[in-house]
C-alpha cells in the first residue's frame, strides 16, 4: 500500500511536473509584484481617507482589470491550443480582435465602475467626492493601467508562442500581478492630477473627452461589418458577450471594496495587513485564474469530461491549486511580516492565513469547474466568461473570509 502511495505520488508530480514549475515561479513572481502594490497602497494612506470611495474604486479596478485582461489571455490560451493563434495584427486577426476589445471594455467598464460606485459609495458611506473627478480617476487611471497590462499581455503571448510555453499556467498569475502592481499607482496618478494638480476645468473637459472617445470606439467595432460572409466580428462578439458579466462583476467587485472600506481603519492601523491584503486576495484571483484557464482549455480540446461531479482529471487540478496556493500564501504573509515584524506574532498571522487559504482554494476549486461548465450548457465561450464570473466572486469570497478570519484573531 505504502509503495502505490508513493508511486502515485511520484506519477502526479511527473505529470505535472510543467504545470507546478511555471505555475509556481508566476504566482512566486505574482505574489512579489502584488507585495509592492501593497507598499504603495500603505504610502498612499493619506488619500485612502481623504477621497471616499478610494479604497473602494481601487480594488474594484484592479479585479476588472485582471477580469479583461485575464479573459483575454484566456482567450490567446485557446486560440494556441486550437492553432489559430498567430503573432501578427492583420484586421480580423485573434490577436487584434482581442487587444481592441481589450481596450473598449477597460474604458467602458471604468466609466461604469466610477458612476456605480460614487452611488453606492454616497449611499452606503454618505461622504462624496467631485463627481466628474471620480469618473476622471477611474477612467484617465485605468485607460493607463490598461495600456501597460495590454504590453505585459502581449509580452507574455509573444514569449509564449514563440518558447512553447501553455500560457494557461501563466498568464492568470502574471496579468493579475501587473494589473495589481500598475493599476495602484496609476489610480494614485489620476488622483494626484485631479486633486491637486489640474484645474477643475481641465479635469472636466478631460473626462468629457475620454467619454466621447469610449463611445466612438464602442460605437466603431460594434457597427463594423466584416468583408467575408457569415464570419463573425470578434471584436463585437467579445464586447458583446462580456458586457453583461462584467456590468455583474463591477457589483460583486464593488462590495468587496465596501467590506475592505468598512474595515480600513483596522487596516491602517495594522499595516502588515494592509501591506499583505492586495497581495493575498489577488494570488487566489490568480490560482482561479489558472484553474479556470486549464479547465476552459480541457474542456475545448475534450480532455475533461463533462460530469456533476468533478471527474479525476479535474481532481488532479485540484491537488495542485491546493498544493501551490499553500507555497505561495506563506511567501506573502512571510515577506511581510519580515517588513512589519513587530504589528502581529508571526504564529497569528500564520494561523490566518492557513486557515484562510485553505478555504479560498477550496471555494476556488469547486467555483471554477462549475462555473465553466454552466457556461459550456448555456452556450456561451468560457475562456469570455469564466474567468471575470470567477475572479470577481472569489473577490467578494476571499475578502468575507479573510475579513473574518482576521476578526476572530486580532
Amino acid at each position: 500500500m505504502g509503495e502505490d502511495k508513493i508511486e502515485r505520488s511520484n506519477g502526479f508530480f511527473i505529470r505535472n511536473k510543467p504545470t507546478l514549475v511555471m505555475g509556481l515561479l508566476a504566482l512566486i513572481i505574482a505574489g512579489t509584484a502584488d507585495l509592492f502594490a501593497g507598499f504603495f497602497m500603505v504610502t498612499m494612506e493619506d488619500y485612502l481617507v481623504m477621497i471616499p470611495g478610494m479604497i473602494v474604486l481601487i480594488y474594484a479596478a484592479i479585479g476588472m482589470r485582471g477580469n479583461i485582461f485575464g479573459a483575454m489571455g484566456s482567450r490567446l490560451g485557446t486560440a494556441m491550443h486550437v492553432g489559430t493563434f498567430h503573432m501578427n495584427f492583420k484586421k480580423g486577426g485573434v490577436l487584434r480582435s482581442n487587444v481592441e476589445s481589450a481596450m473598449a471594455l477597460t474604458l467602458i467598464m471604468s466609466i461604469l465602475m466610477a458612476i456605480i460606485g460614487w452611488v453606492i459609495v454616497a449611499i452606503v458611506f454618505g461622504n462624496t467626492y467631485d463627481f466628474i473627478k471620480f469618473v476622471f480617476i477611474s477612467t484617465f487611471g485605468g485607460v493607463l493601467a490598461g495600456m501597460l497590462v495590454l504590453i505585459v499581455n502581449m509580452g507574455i503571448v509573444y514569449l509564449g508562442s514563440k518558447r512553447g510555453w501553455d500560457v494557461d499556467d501563466i498568464t492568470a498569475p502574471l496579468i493579475a500581478a501587473a494589473g495589481d502592481v500598475i493599476t495602484v499607482p496609476m489610480i494614485y496618478i489620476a488622483a494626484i492630477l485631479a486633486h491637486e494638480m489640474l484645474p477643475d476645468s481641465v479635469t472636466y473637459i478631460l473626462t468629457g473627452v475620454l467619454v466621447i472617445f469610449t463611445i466612438y470606439l464602442t460605437v466603431r467595432i460594434l457597427t463594423r461589418k466584416s468583408k467575408r460572409k457569415r464570419k463573425i466580428n470578434e471584436a463585437k462578439r467579445i464586447i458583446v458577450q462580456s458586457l453583461p458579466i462584467l456590468l455583474g462583476c463591477v457589483f460583486l467587485e464593488l462590495i468587496a471594496g465596501l467590506l475592505i472600506e468598512s474595515e480600513k481603519s483596522k487596516l491602517i492601523e495594522h499595516t502588515v495587513l494592509l501591506l499583505m491584503l492586495t497581495a493575498f486576495l489577488n494570488e487566489g484571483n490568480a490560482l482561479s485564474g489558472m484553474l479556470t484557464s486549464r479547465l476552459s482549455s480541457m474542456l475545448h480540446i475534450g480532455t475533461l469530461p463533462r460530469a456533476r461531479i468533478p471527474p479525476r482529471e479535474a481532481g488532479e487540478n485540484f491537488s495542485i491549486m491546493y498544493l501551490l496556493a499553500l507555497i505561495t500564501f506563506i511567501y506573502i504573509m512571510s515577506i511581510a511580516f519580515f517588513v512589519e515584524p513587530n504589528d502581529v506574532s508571526y504564529l497569528t498571522l500564520l494561523t490566518i492565513v492557513l486557515l484562510s487559504g485553505f478555504a479560498i482554494t477550496t471555494v476556488i476549486n469547486f467555483l471554477s469547474y462549475y462555473v465553466a461548465l454552466a457556461a459550456l450548457k448555456f452556450g456561451l465561450d468560457p475562456d469570455d466568461h469564466c474567468i471575470p464570473v470567477t475572479s470577481s466572486i472569489m473577490d467578494v469570497v476571499s475578502t468575507v473570509i479573510l475579513i473574518s478570519v482576521i476578526m476572530l484573531f486580532i
